[in-house]
């Protein structure tokens, strides 16, 4: 039986919406254009580790947590 973990994509957007913060708002945050940061919530884009790592803080959640591989948030 395969074990399907969940996305990055699925997980960023329902955290974006629970902070109350706009696509635009995020990829400011990011330093990328609210195009790029699109593709990353919409899981057409890998990205970088430093990346990931700036989410979980802002987020306050793990990298674990973000990329999928765990369910607990810490």
């Amino acid at each position: 039986m395969e074990i399907i973990l969940p996305s990055l994509a699925e997980r960023l957007k329902p955290l974006r919406r629970e902070k109350g913060k706009t696509q635009k708002e995020m990829a400011d945050f990011l330093d990328v254009t609210e195009r790029h940061y699109q593709k990353i919530e919409y899981g057409h884009i890998n990205i970088s580790a430093t990346l990931v790592i700036k989410l979980a803080d802002y987020f306050q959640v793990s990298a674990d947590y973000l990329l999928g591989r765990k369910d607990e948030k810490l």
